[in-house]
């Protein structure tokens, strides 16, 4: 038997680091997994279970033992995404994603590409008096090369439409004008950047751009990065620069939403399928193998299977990866109701035409 049919669109029970050895080098596209945080919920009490280590150190040792294992078994193309939260000792806070980080960071296999933010609409809602509530977490993502799989386009595309939208507006760029006049710049200058500034003004109303900002000669601080060229030698030489806006949003490292609490299932902590849809379309093609060797509530596997990704799950509790294989079938079922409901109508619609 092929490991292929072995492992993949299957969910697996059993300790991560032992089967992962079984998976050939360079195989996987994505792995993208939520560990065990270290001590904040009991997840089974089995004995190999990682979260419940007497030590920080034993608990980011037995992760980088895992994590070893998804290198080795990743394509040079391919991703890793850590999710790891945090946790407070003797009201001290340990800092426990950015320790395993720095260790994983030590391999000279991986090099760490972006840490992603999930900052959470609804954190838990409690309140202490001596410090703030936590309500963000990182999502740590590695690659092996420079050549990674990065589709930056699909990134947050949704608001990227919203926020492409410009609404007509006369009083676009109005107080640059006056900020003009106000310069030291000489006649000709003010002439040059009136010019300039009603012509992008008119890209503005036409929709070609989303916006402008303009930086004017010792009336704004320099362009930002202080590089020689570009808008600094604008700034020097015509003293001033028009930034056009051209509509996508800037990609920024942060995913905003909320926690999901999904009735019926047994896993203690679930995140939202809406990040591991963002990871998928950022960082795999459909047909790309997906792995998370710690598989949990299932979401990743779930959404992968969605998206047409193949996928791959883990996870030492037997009644976590029972309860993944449901929502997998379940899943499965409710779309081929879809695809039936859907030719039994044109069925019906063929017999009356």
């Amino acid at each position: 038997m092929s490991w292929e049919t072995k492992y993949i669109n299957k969910i697996l029970q059993g300790n991560s680091a032992d089967i992962l050895k079984d998976i050939p080098e360079n195989s996987i596209h994505l792995v993208i997994t939520s560990p065990p945080y270290f001590k904040q919920r009991e997840y089974g009490g089995f004995q190999d279970e990682i979260g419940n280590e007497t030590t920080v150190e034993e608990y980011v040792d037995n992760l980088l033992e895992v994590f070893d294992q998804c290198v080795r078994i990743l394509k040079p193309e391919g991703s890793i995404v850590f999710n790891i939260g945090d946790t407070y000792k003797c009201s001290n806070l340990l800092l426990v994603p950015y320790r395993f980080a720095l260790e994983a960071q030590k391999r000279e296999t991986v090099k760490l590409n972006n840490v992603i933010t999930w900052v959470k609409k609804n954190p838990t809602p409690r309140q202490f008096k001596r410090r703030l509530v936590s309500s963000t977490e990182p999502f740590f993502h590695f690659v092996k090369t420079s050549n990674y799989y990065f589709d930056i386009d699909k990134w947050i595309e949704e608001n990227n439409r919203k926020l492409g939208k410009t609404k007509s507006n006369t009083l676009i760029g109005q107080s640059y004008f006056e900020l003009i006049e106000e310069s030291d710049l000489s006649s000709e200058q003010k002439d040059i950047a009136r010019k300039e500034l009603n012509e992008t003004i008119k890209e503005v109303k036409q929709g070609k751009i989303a916006g402008l900002r303009m930086k004017i000669r010792g009336i704004h601080a320099p362009a930002f990065g202080g590089q020689e060229g570009g808008r600094q030698i604008q700034l020097r030489n015509k003293g001033f620069t028009i930034i056009k806006i051209r509509g996508k949003t800037i990609k920024r490292d942060v995913i905003e939403t909320a926690v999901e609490s999904i009735r019926g299932r047994i896993h203690p902590a679930i995140y939202p399928e809406v990040i591991i849809t963002q990871f998928l379309k950022l960082l795999t093609q459909p047909n790309n193998i997906v792995l998370d060797p710690f598989v949990g509530s299932g979401t990743t596997c779930v959404t992968a299977k969605k998206m047409n990704r193949r996928y791959i799950g883990i996870d030492i509790n037997q009644k976590y990866c029972s309860d993944v294989e449901k929502r997998l079938r379940k899943r499965y079922i409710n779309i081929n109701n879809l695809i039936n409901q859907s030719k039994l109508g044109d069925r019906f619609a063929s017999a009356e035409s």
